[in-house]
């Protein structure tokens, strides 16, 4: 017979290798999403692409995932979350080697839209299986640990994906998914049980209507800035699509009750404004992230090797902030006034980057990368508590899904917003600086004169066209980061309006 403390020490080593086996799950989907990024331009002689074209590489495996995320919910009570989880597992794995294995352009867009459409339940499962299989007092160390690699592993993404890429190949990107996937599954598929399914009819119009509204919004997004925007018929047609598939949609759906999404969750004013703030949240985090390595590559001209690198002390900051504020401080402070120092230190963060200049060294561009990385741990715990503190157990999967989306697209939207702030203002700041130089300008023809040229002469307006560049570039790059800043202050309100959980609510962190 076995002894009362065995089982109780055998249940809790089960429960912390869930732990171990989600993070590894999480893991897969949030490193994919940035570690690709770097092998870009290596792709590009390989498969003989353009800029244009490589765009695809990334947009496919994001609206593919973004669409089918909010189906989280709906395909676990037709298949149960065991078989889900496996399946996504497989499925993302299978689809990684595809990727590894390409030989064209289109054969590697056709294996990410595989990728994307199984990682999509990857991260909503993971945090409904954590948050079920632990108690309310210890859910906290254990969120904090999930929390610890949905939040680290994307920041780091970029220097991973540097070494792989620098030291392998471009196809090791994808190759590094397969031991993860293979640790994950074995850990996972003996600690969850399997669960009874109930047969649900698919509402075939409302799901086309989701597909549609939210993969042109995506497509829009992610092409927009190749595009020139509403110059473009592509995206003027995505953004009609989106609006009007979006709003039969919600029009359609309101009570009706087998509806592809359950409306119902936003009657919860924690829920539907934790999902604002994430949103918001994205835009600063991923906005940021997005052009930092634009910015210390190609206007710093910084080796791809040192602008990965740049991301680890990041890295490290959020990792502490994520297990110290989900093992110490959610369970002692107001949630609401932790989320709100979050999105103060994370635009602190951006804003110090807006204040870099052409001669920043290493760490002047990695500390205020710390300062955002300890907003980010302090954000992102105490938010999802505030988000799930009032979902019950049967609709954590059809929540976390839709959060899940709500992050992602504000991730897009970051991306889209500040990179087109990049572009514009180079352009403004080209026009401003151009027009105070002429050929009889003192100030040109001192710049010039070590160099033994003349404002008038053809190396010498070279040399100040190329400096004009250079100047309007870092001025562009330092509006855009003020953007991505007041972007997390803009949050605060939204914060504070939340409703304050009840004593020993636990966090349930989500990507």
């Amino acid at each position: 017979m076995t002894a009362p403390g065995a089982s109780a020490a055998a249940a809790q080593g089960a429960r912390w290798t869930i732990v171990l086996a989600v993070v590894l799950t999480a893991v897969l989907e949030v490193l994919d999403s940035t570690i690709v990024n770097v092998a870009l331009p290596h792709m590009q002689p390989a498969f003989g692409i353009t800029n244009d074209q490589t765009v695809w590489i990334l947009t496919s495996y994001i609206v593919a995932s973004v669409v089918v995320m909010p189906l989280t919910g709906f395909f676990v009570r037709r298949i149960g979350r065991r078989r889900l989880i496996t399946a996504a597992i497989l499925g993302f794995a299978g689809f990684s080697a595809l990727c590894g294995l390409s030989w064209s352009v289109e054969v590697i867009v056709a294996c990410r839209i595989g990728q994307g459409i199984f990682g999509a339940f990857l991260i909503p499962l993971s945090q409904s299986i954590l948050f079920d299989s632990f108690p309310r007092e210890k859910r906290g160390q254990a969120m904090a640990l999930f929390g610890l690699g949905v939040v680290v592993a994307p920041i780091l993404g970029p220097t991973i994906g540097a070494i792989l890429t620098e030291f392998f190949s471009w196809r090791a990107v994808f190759y590094v998914n397969l031991p993860i996937a293979g640790f994950a599954l074995i850990m996972i598929s003996g600690e969850l049980k399997t669960e009874e399914t109930r047969s649900l009819a698919v509402d075939w119009i409302g799901l086309a209507l989701m597909v549609g509204a939210i993969g042109a919004l995506q497509l829009m997004l992610d092409l927009g800035e190749t595009r020139d925007w509403f110059a473009s018929h592509l995206i003027q047609i995505a953004a009609i699509c989106s609006a009007l598939c979006a709003a039969i949609f919600v029009i359609r759906g309101i009570g009706k009750p087998d509806n592809i999404i359950d409306f119902t969750l936003f009657r919860d004013r924690s829920f539907a404004g934790a999902n604002v703030a994430i949103m918001g949240f994205g835009v600063a985090m991923f906005g940021s992230i997005a052009i930092l390595p634009l910015f210390v590559q190609g206007l710093l001209g910084y080796p791809v090797l040192d602008s990965g690198y740049l991301f680890i002390p990041r890295g490290l900051a959020a990792g502490f902030s994520m297990v110290f504020t989900g093992a110490v401080l959610v369970n002692r402070f107001d949630p609401r006034l932790l989320a709100a120092l979050g999105l103060i230190l994370t635009g602190a963060g951006n804003v110090l980057m807006g204040g870099l200049h052409l001669t920043a060294g290493f760490w002047d561009l990695a500390w205020p990368g710390v300062v955002s990385g300890l907003g980010m741990g302090l954000f992102f715990v105490p938010m999802s508590t505030l988000a799930f503190q009032n979902i019950g157990p049967d609709r954590q999967d059809e929540a976390s899904g839709i959060y899940g989306v709500t992050r992602s697209i504000g991730g897009s939207v970051g991306i889209a917003i500040i990179g087109w702030q990049v572009a514009r203002r180079m352009q403004f700041h080209w026009s401003v600086l151009s027009a105070q130089i002429t050929p009889f300008s003192d100030a040109a023809r001192a710049w010039l004169a070590p160099l033994g040229l003349t404002p008038d002469s053809p190396a010498g307006a070279a040399q100040l066209a190329a400096q004009v560049q250079t100047q309007a570039s870092m001025l562009a790059f330092q509006d855009a980061f003020w953007l991505s800043g007041l972007a997390a202050f803009a949050m605060l309100p939204v914060v504070l309006f939340l409703e304050r959980p009840s004593k020993g609510a636990a966090p349930v962190p989500a990507h």
